[in-house]
């Protein structure tokens, strides 16, 4: 399958933010691969290589991601849940956990759906803004989660989660992007963004906190968290 070269994007914030992308799509494939090729005399050693240099690249992309004054938090919980974080986790819901998997990239949204499914979810993608709004604004209730991006043309993702909200208040959204400034993190975060991860990353990381936000949301939810809409129904 062929895919469009990128536009060439703008040093350092955009650089980073599409080397991290890139970094994302390599990891998640290599991933599956592994999976694929799993118990193969020898192959361990060499997606061992792979796996150090993806974490390498990513080290060196965050030093340029710095430079345009990106966080340097990795994954991160909105502060009203970190009370429960540690906490007797409840009962999984009897049916699927559903999320939406919202990205402009088709190889990383498709990278997450199969990621997600993997992991039990019932996984939709929706790969605009406006696509995810359209999803959302038919049965508000309809997802457990939102897995949003940053960087989207036409209208990014800090945009697309205001609009959410507004929607919305109880809505559950996660951002997973490869750069954002730290002051806009803290923002979103303000406005009830209950959980940050930064790509790249590992399909088992991403998998991971998906559940710690949802686990998390769903206690507070009996105790109303004031700052983090989401919580309260």
């Amino acid at each position: 399958m062929e895919h469009e070269l990128p536009a060439e994007p703008h040093a350092p914030a955009d650089t980073a933010s599409e080397l991290n992308n890139l970094l994302q799509i390599i990891s998640g494939t290599a991933e599956i691969m592994e999976n694929i090729w799993e118990g193969n005399e020898g192959s361990d050693k060499y997606f061992a290589m792979l796996r150090s240099s993806v974490d390498r690249a990513a080290q060196l992309t965050h030093t340029i991601a710095r430079e345009g004054g990106a966080t340097n938090e990795k994954i991160l919980l909105h502060p009203a849940l970190n009370y429960y974080a540690e906490k007797k986790r409840p009962a999984q819901p009897a049916t699927k956990t559903r999320v939406l998997i919202v990205d402009d990239e088709p190889l990383a949204v498709e990278l997450a759906q199969q990621t997600f499914a993997d992991a039990g979810f019932e996984a939709r993608t929706a790969q605009s803004g406006f696509e995810c709004l359209d999803l959302v604004r038919t049965r508000p209730a309809q997802f457990d989660l939102i897995l949003l991006d940053l960087s989207m043309p036409f209208m990014d993702g800090e945009e697309t989660f205001t609009r959410l909200r507004q929607m919305s208040p109880h809505i559950t959204v996660m951002l997973n992007t490869g750069f954002i400034a730290a002051e806009r993190l803290e923002r979103m975060m303000d406005a009830g963004l209950a959980g940050f991860i930064r790509k790249p990353h590992r399909p088992s990381e991403l998998i991971s906190h998906a559940r710690r936000v949802l686990q998390t949301v769903r206690l507070s939810r009996a105790g109303c968290v004031p700052g983090l809409a989401s919580a309260c129904r």
